[in-house]
């Protein structure tokens, strides 16, 4: 990966990352990114995008974050699981 992605979960309440390519999918309960070339995804409640700028890929977003998955050709990996 060519521009190294940075996660942060501040009290599982705000979630931010740096290198997001693009916003799949956003519901309530679930965001889909791709991050260098993956799926990312994040589980949780109340979930809100807050911001996203695919020029810096800078997002962030708001809610009660339970979960983010990291998936490669059926391959998944996992964060507070």
């Amino acid at each position: 990966m060519d521009n190294p992605s940075v996660l942060t979960i501040e009290q599982r309440k705000k979630i931010s990352m740096t290198a997001v390519e693009s916003v799949d999918s956003f519901s309530d309960t679930r965001i889909t990114l791709t991050v260098g070339g993956q799926k990312v995804t994040i589980d949780g409640l109340k979930l809100k995008i807050l911001a996203f700028s695919q020029g810096s890929g800078a997002f962030s977003a708001s809610g009660e974050v339970r979960g983010v998955r990291y998936g490669a050709k059926g391959r998944i990996g996992g964060l507070f699981k």
